[in-house]
């Protein structure tokens, strides 16, 4: 059973990669959304340990990432505010 889920998974991410190498657009759009991505990451990592907002800190995990890159600096506040309304 493991065979065929690796199979499977190797086949999918080979199509993958050669739909993004026939479209310009697609490396375009996986471009942007790794710059976005690691800058989100830079500023969570710059904001836990700058020591801007004491007695908080960010997790650094997928889905805090994932909102700073999807909402931007609305997304760090929201992350925030929850942090503080649950903790």
């Amino acid at each position: 059973m493991k065979t065929i889920w690796m199979v499977s998974l190797i086949v999918s991410s080979l199509l993958l990669v050669g739909v993004m190498l026939r479209q310009r657009l697609s490396l375009q759009w996986v471009r942007r959304f790794a710059l976005h991505l690691i800058a989100a990451a830079l500023t969570l990592y710059m904001l836990n340990y700058s020591g801007l907002i004491t007695g908080m800190e960010v997790p650094i995990n997928p889905a805090t990432i994932g909102t700073a890159v999807l909402l931007g600096v609305p997304g760090i506040a929201l992350i925030l505010g929850l942090q503080l309304t649950l903790f």
